[in-house]
């Protein structure tokens, strides 16, 4: 079930229907503020909307009051094992703090970071992770992980709900991909709380990304999840971009292009990867919503993203630029690229107006084997 609550890192909502929400954590020591804050920059302009920090160390919760002001986006502090770094950390003026209530140092120091964050008006963030669970759980663990880190969880949260605090995600973790989709799935059914997403040390960029995909698209896909993290074993800015690849594929957020491209064939006389590659990294520059197909010939791809607001049909000479389910011209194969984006920028700076489409329109690949006969100095009325 979706959550129901609603609690607030800084200026960002989450849970209670917000729109999820895509953060990431900076790799770079804290205490180096120079090189914290150029991160958190450049996760910023990606797309990053909440940034965790590791605090370890005092040097780490002394810096946070800096990277808190220079920060375009809310912080959170990330504490393990040491109460008197999460009191720091909130004197700091985080936004939010991460914590595992079950190794901070008892109940007494999970009461004293409670009222702080009660005071500072902040929320937090618990949870359980398959890497550090407590040691009484470990045998219901090797009989089923999941149930072990829900149980984990809902400990946590009869804690602080026992302390009067509320403003809480909990998150629960594993590296295993259907063990992390189980216990999200039996925590949502049990909590209203806002559920933090991911599936923890994923791995490289490649293989972490399709387990993050796999794990976090089910859950969004379910309903569950109002805060999300693709944990990867590169740049953090990766992860961003990672996110919203997910969030855009399932259509819960729009943050830029989205690209449709053909896996190519025999038929492809083009080279529709070099060609996708291209146009791919051209439409990093366009902060707009829209929908760009590639493919590599007439055949079967235009039909199939007929749906999209632009699109390229590769051929051996020439290639077919067509918009809204139209073909707009031919044009040589070499200014073919060229010709979209000439296209798309004309579109934006038009107010990006999509035109109604008639359910009567021909087939893509019928008007482009037709378009295929016009001459390519014809004039644009005798093109279209």
């Amino acid at each position: 079930m979706a959550s129901e609550r609603r609690i607030r890192v800084g200026g960002v909502e989450i849970g209670g229907g917000a729109p999820v929400v895509v953060q990431s954590m900076t790799l770079t020591p804290t205490r180096d503020v120079e090189a914290t804050t150029a991160q958190i920059a450049a996760l910023a302009s990606a797309g990053c909307e909440v940034v965790r920090c590791a605090v370890p160390k005092i040097e780490d919760a002394e810096a946070l009051r800096s990277i808190v002001r220079f920060s375009p986006i809310p912080v959170i502090a990330d504490i393990h094992f040491n109460a008197s770094l999460a009191l720091r950390a909130i004197d700091a003026g985080v936004a939010a703090v991460r914590i595992n209530p079950g190794n901070i140092g008892g109940p007494e120091r999970v009461s004293q970071v409670v009222a702080a964050a009660k005071g500072a008006g902040i929320s937090m963030r618990i949870g359980a992770n398959s890497g550090s669970l407590p040691a009484h759980l470990h045998e219901l663990a090797h009989k089923d992980q999941a149930e072990a880190l829900v149980v984990a969880a809902l400990e946590e949260v009869e804690l602080l709900e026992a302390l009067g605090f509320y403003d809480f995600k909990i998150s629960v973790k594993s590296t295993s991909v259907p063990t992390m989709i189980r216990a999200y799935r039996m925590l949502a059914a049990k909590v209203s709380y806002p559920l933090h997403l991911g599936v923890t040390e994923a791995g490289t960029p490649f293989s972490g990304s399709i387990k993050s995909a796999v794990g976090i698209g089910t859950l969004l896909a379910d309903g569950i999840g109002d805060t999300l993290r693709v944990s990867l074993t590169a740049d953090p800015v990766r992860e961003i971009e990672v996110a919203w690849e997910i969030l855009k594929a399932l259509g819960l957020r729009e943050r830029g292009p989205v690209m449709i491209a053909c896996p190519s064939c025999g038929r492809d006389n083009v080279g529709v990867e070099n060609l996708a590659v291209q146009v791919e990294e051209r439409l990093k520059s366009y902060p707009q919503a829209f929908e760009v197909a590639v493919m590599g010939c007439a055949v079967n791809g235009p039909g199939e993203a007929g749906d999209a607001d632009f699109g390229i049909a590769g051929g051996r000479d020439v290639g077919f630029v067509y918009a809204h389910g139209r073909v707009l011209k031919k044009v040589s194969s070499d200014i073919l690229i060229d010709e979209l984006f000439h296209e798309i920028d004309e579109w934006v700076a038009g107010g990006m107006r999509r035109p109604k489409r008639l359910k009567m329109a021909k087939p893509a690949a019928l008007a482009m084997a037709e378009a295929s006969l016009i001459p390519l100095d014809a004039s644009p009325t005798e093109r279209v």
